[in-house]
């Protein structure tokens, strides 16, 4: 861009503001279409069953309504939701840093033999996967369907997440490694005393990935996990779409609840999510 220094500050061209204006507006009407369909379904929640029926689309409810948060809440199914969904993610949460850490050192160490064969079979797995009916078929002959264990062992590693975290391998200078194990470390102290807290902008960020896809698995565990006690939120909400019609009112109130802690999540890890992308990127 074209810039005009004068004093300490810098004036841009007019043909830099123009495009400046734009990439603004053209952010706006991004964030705009994207936040939209959020505030539909809040505002759905609050409002009647008829409403619903008879408005395609609105922010602000014409009529104020708590009828949907108490059906839910007294019949208690969305509070199961929560628990088995906290417990998946929570669980699968650390079972899958487990494996993509541990994964993700060697193949940041240049002196591993035959380094460029694995991490160009795990490249592969990301563009290339065998489908749901194979994978079905896997865990129901392990006879682990109907069961927490069906929805953490599938995706106890993340390909994509792996190769974050080995790029932050990769940047920190081997001389700490060395130095650790001059000190009298071994490769699992060396990875967790040092490489680890180094790279915690790294791991922070995978974690959250990792974290988010998890809460809001839906098709895994709708192919899954059958059993009502077991269902995660995502698809006990599917109890509000009957046969002949969708309870739209207690659907949406139900899709908050499973909406607000990602976003709450989301608000406050922000900044360190930018940051470790920016600081991760794929460098080959």
């Amino acid at each position: 861009m074209s810039k005009v220094r004068e004093g300490s500050k810098i004036k841009r061209s007019p043909g830099d503001q123009a495009v400046q204006v734009l990439i603004y507006i053209f952010v706006g009407v991004c964030a705009v279409v994207t936040v939209l369909p959020f505030l539909y379904v809040l505002a759905g929640s609050f409002a009647t069953e008829r409403e619903l029926t008879e408005r395609a689309f609105f922010i602000i409810p014409t009529e104020f309504s708590l009828n949907a948060y108490k059906y839910i809440i007294r019949t208690g199914d969305v509070f199961k939701g929560l628990k088995n969904s906290v417990i998946v993610t929570v669980i699968g949460t650390a079972i899958n840093m487990l494996f993509t850490t541990t994964l993700a050192y060697p193949l940041s160490r240049s002196y591993l033999r035959g380094r460029n064969f694995f991490i160009n079979m795990v490249i592969i797995t990301m563009l290339f996967s065998g489908g749901m009916v194979p994978s079905y078929l896997v865990v129901s002959s392990l006879k682990l369907t109907n069961t927490y264990w069906s929805l953490w062992l599938p995706g106890a590693i993340s390909a994509f997440n792996m190769i974050i975290i080995k790029n932050y391998f990769q940047g920190i200078p081997k001389e700490l490694e060395e130095a650790a194990t001059i000190d009298g470390c071994n490769r699992v102290q060396a990875m967790t005393r040092v490489l680890l807290p180094v790279a915690a902008p790294g791991i922070v960020t995978t974690l959250i990935f990792i974290f988010i896809n998890a809460w809001n698995e839906y098709t895994v565990a709708l192919c899954l996990i059958s059993t009502d006690t077991l269902k995660p939120l995502t698809v006990g909400i599917n109890t509000f779409n009957g046969y002949n019609m969708i309870e739209w009112q207690y659907l949406f109130a139900a899709s908050i609840f499973a909406i607000i802690p990602v976003v709450i999540l989301f608000m406050c890890i922000e900044k360190n999510l930018v940051s470790g992308l920016a600081s991760g990127g794929v460098k080959g």
